[in-house]
C-alpha cells in the first residue's frame, strides 16, 4: 500500500507512546503513527479495584432515584440534600489528588464514572462534570502552590462547587472577542467587571475560572481564580433549557469585583492558552458521557424491542430494527475505543492530544444523538410520551455538539490544525528550494524528504504492511486505512498549493478534510481495540472484529465521498442559493 507506517509495536513493548507527537496530525503526513495507537491501552490497576465499588454504589444511589430525576428535570432543579449526596459521596473530588483530599482517579477512570452516572441522568453528569472537567480544572493544571493549597482541599469535598467562567452573549464559539475587562490597580490588584451567559453551575458555584480582557504586552486575555463570595459577584435566576433542565444554568455578572493579584491563573495575557488547555483535557468527559448514554439507549432500545410484539412476533426479529441496534453498538463501540484512547494520551503526559480530543468529541457527541433518535424510534408512540425516558435523552443530547466547541467550529479546528504542519512542511520546502545553492545539504536534504514522501504515496514502494500480525478480518479492514491516509496527504498538499492562506476561507473543503481525518483516527482506534481483544481471546472478540469490519466498511465510503468532493462538489452551488436566500431574508415561494 501507499500509507507511510511505522514499525508494530507488540504487546512486550513496554511503551512505544511518542509523548511529544500527535497521531491524528500525523495522519495529513500519510502517515499511520503506530507508536501512539498500538497496542489499545489499558486502564491502571489502581482505577480499576476503585472503580467497580464506585459504579456499584452510583447505580445503587441513583437507580431508585429515577422518577426523582425525570421530577427533577420538569422542576428544573436538583434539590440541595440532593447536591449534599453527590459531596458526601466524593463525587466531587474525583481527579483531585489525594494530597488534597480527592480521589485521584486517572482522566479514563473518571470517564468511566461520567458513563455511569450518565446511564441514569445527564443533568447529575452535567453538575459534576462541570465541576471537575472544566470549572476547576484550571486551578489543576496552571494553579501555583498556594492556589492549589487554598482551594484543591474544598473543591475535593464540594464545599466548593466549581464553575468555567468563558462564554459571553457575542462571544461564543469566538473566545476572542469577550468584552469581561479586568484593570490592573497600583497595588497589583485587579478590578473585574462584565458578564458571563449559560454557566454551567452558575447557581451553586462557590468558584469561578473567569476570562477577562487585559490588554497587557504579554497578550489580551488573562484568566483568574474568583470566589463567590466576593463583593460584586452575583449570578441570574436558573435558565429555562430544552434538555440538561435539572443541572444549573445561569448568567454570572461582576461588578467591579476586586481581584487579588495571587489569584492570576497562570500567566498574565495567556488565558486564551489557559482555556483551550482546560477544554481539550476536559473533553474525555463528555466523551465518557456520551458513552454512557448510548450504552443505557442500547439497552432500553433491546428491551422494548424483544417485548414489544407485532404480527405476532417481536419487533426485534424485523430487520430494520435490527439495523438500528447494530447500528448503535457499532457507533458506542467506535465512540468508547477513541475517547480512552484519547484519555490514555492525557493521563500518559502527552503534549499535543488536542486535534484527537476534538474528534473525540465530535464523534461521540454526534454518535449519541443518532442513538437517542432511533431509540425513541424503536420505542413508536411510547417513545414521544414524557412517561417513558426517550425524549429527554433527546432533548439532553441535544447539546452535546454545541458544548465546549460547537461541532462546527471542531471540525474546522482539526482540519486546520493538520494544515498548518503540512504547510509549514511546504513553507520549508519553498525556503529550500530558493536556498539551495547556498545551503546545498540542508536544500538536498529538504527535498529528499518531501520527494520520498511523494514517490511512496505514488509507487508504493519502501512502505511496510501495516498490522502485519493482525487478525484476517483487521487485515482487511487496515488496507482500508492505508489507503485513505495517502488521499488525506493528497489532498492536504493539493489545497494548500490551490488556496494557500485562503484555505482559512474554504470551510467545505475544511469540512471534508476533518471528516476524513476523523473516520481515519476513530478507525484506527476500533482496529487497535478490536486487535487487543483478540490477542487476549476476549469473549467478545468475534462480536468486535465484526463492528471492526462494519465501521471500516461504512467509513470508506464516508471517505470516498469526501475524497471525490474535494475535486467535484456542488460547494459553489450551495453558496448561490444560501446568497441569494440570506439577501432577501426568507423563503419566497408559496402554492397560492
Amino acid at each position: 500500500m501507499n500509507a507511510k507506517v511505522s514499525p508494530k509495536p507488540t504487546p512486550a513493548d513496554a511503551d512505544t507512546l511518542q509523548r511529544d507527537r500527535s497521531a491524528a496530525k500525523q495522519l495529513f503526513f500519510g502517515d499511520i503513527f503506530e507508536e501512539n495507537l498500538f497496542p489499545y491501552p489499558k486502564m491502571r490497576e489502581r482505577d480499576r479495584e476503585m472503580l467497580a465499588p464506585m459504579l456499584d454504589a452510583i447505580d445503587d444511589f441513583l437507580g431508585p432515584k429515577h422518577a426523582d430525576l425525570k421530577h427533577w428535570d420538569r422542576l428544573a432543579e436538583q434539590p440541595a440534600e440532593f447536591i449534599q449526596a453527590l459531596r458526601d459521596m466524593g463525587l466531587f473530588g474525583l481527579i483531585i489528588p489525594e494530597e488534597f483530599g480527592g480521589l485521584d482517579l486517572s482522566n479514563a477512570a473518571y470517564a468511566r464514572v461520567l458513563a455511569q452516572t450518565s446511564s441514569h441522568d445527564s443533568s447529575v453528569s452535567l453538575t459534576i462534570g462541570a465541576h471537575s472537567s472544566i470549572g476547576m480544572k484550571g486551578v489543576l493544571l496552571f494553579g501555583t502552590p498556594e492556589q492549589k493549597a487554598r482551594y484543591l482541599p474544598k473543591l475535593a469535598t464540594g464545599e466548593l462547587i466549581a464553575a468555567f467562567c468563558l462564554t459571553e452573549s457575542g462571544a461564543g464559539s469566538d473566545a476572542a472577542s469577550i468584552r469581561t475587562r479586568a484593570t490592573r490597580n497600583d497595588d497589583g490588584s485587579w478590578t473585574l467587571g462584565g458578564e458571563k451567559i449559560w454557566i454551567t453551575n452558575g447557581g451553586i458555584a462557590g468558584l469561578y475560572t473567569v476570562f477577562a480582557r487585559t490588554d497587557t504586552d504579554a497578550g489580551k486575555m488573562t484568566a483568574f481564580v474568583v470566589e463567590a463570595a466576593w463583593p460584586g459577584v452575583s449570578h441570574g435566576p436558573h435558565e429555562d433549557k430544552m434538555g440538561i433542565r435539572a443541572s444549573s444554568t445561569t448568567t454570572v455578572a461582576f461588578t467591579d469585583v476586586r481581584v487579588p493579584a495571587e489569584n492570576v491563573l497562570g500567566e498574565v495575557g495567556k488565558g486564551f492558552k489557559v482555556a483551550m488547555a482546560i477544554l481539550n483535557n476536559g473533553r474525555t468527559g463528555l466523551g465518557g458521557g456520551a458513552v454512557g448514554g448510548i450504552k443505557q439507549l442500547i439497552k432500553l432500545a433491546i428491551a422494548q424491542a424483544s417485548e414489544r410484539k407485532q404480527f405476532g412476533k417481536p419487533i426485534a426479529e424485523f430487520g430494520l430494527v435490527r439495523e438500528k441496534i447494530a447500528q448503535m453498538t457499532i457507533d458506542c463501540f467506535a465512540a468508547e475505543s477513541a475517547v480512552w484512547m484519547v484519555a490514555h494520551y492525557i493521563d500518559s503526559g502527552c503534549t499535543d492530544y488536542s486535534v484527537e480530543a476534538a474528534m473525540s468529541k465530535v464523534f461521540a457527541s454526534e454518535a449519541i444523538q443518532r442513538a437517542a433518535h432511533e431509540a425513541l424510534q424503536i420505542a413508536g408512540g411510547n417513545g414521544f410520551m414524557r412517561e417513558f425516558p426517550y425524549e429527554q435523552v433527546v432533548r439532553d443530547a441535544r447539546i452535546l455538539t454545541i458544548f465546549e466547541g460547537t461541532n462546527e467550529i471542531l471540525r474546522l479546528y482539526i482540519a486546520l490544525s493538520g494544515l498548518k504542519d503540512v504547510g509549514a512542511s511546504l513553507g520549508e520546502l519553498k525556503s529550500a528550494l530558493g536556498n539551495m545553492f547556498n545551503d546545498p545539504i540542508k536544500g538536498f536534504g529538504v527535498l529528499s524528504g518531501y520527494a520520498s514522501r511523494r514517490a511512496r504515496e505514488t509507487t508504493g514502494v519502501g512502505t511496510d504492511k501495516i498490522l502485519r500480525e493482525l487478525h484476517p478480518v483487521l487485515r482487511k479492514a487496515a488496507a482500508t486505512y492505508e489507503k485513505y491516509v495517502v488521499e488525506l496527504s493528497k489532498a492536504s498538499d493539493a489545497l494548500l498549493k490551490k488556496y494557500g492562506k485562503g484555505i482559512a476561507d474554504q470551510q467545505h473543503a475544511q469540512k471534508r478534510l476533518a471528516d476524513l481525518a476523523i473516520d481515519l483516527f476513530v478507525g484506527c482506534c476500533v482496529l487497535s481495540r478490536a486487535d487487543m481483544l483478540v490477542r487476549e481471546n476476549d469473549a467478545q472478540a468475534e462480536s468486535a472484529l465484526h463492528i471492526a469490519e462494519m465501521f471500516t466498511r461504512q467509513a470508506r465510503r464516508r471517505m470516498s465521498r469526501n475524497v471525490r468532493g474535494m475535486e467535484r462538489n456542488e460547494d459553489e452551488l450551495l453558496e448561490a442559493i444560501a446568497g441569494t436566500r440570506i439577501a432577501a431574508g426568507s423563503y419566497p415561494w408559496d402554492v397560492v
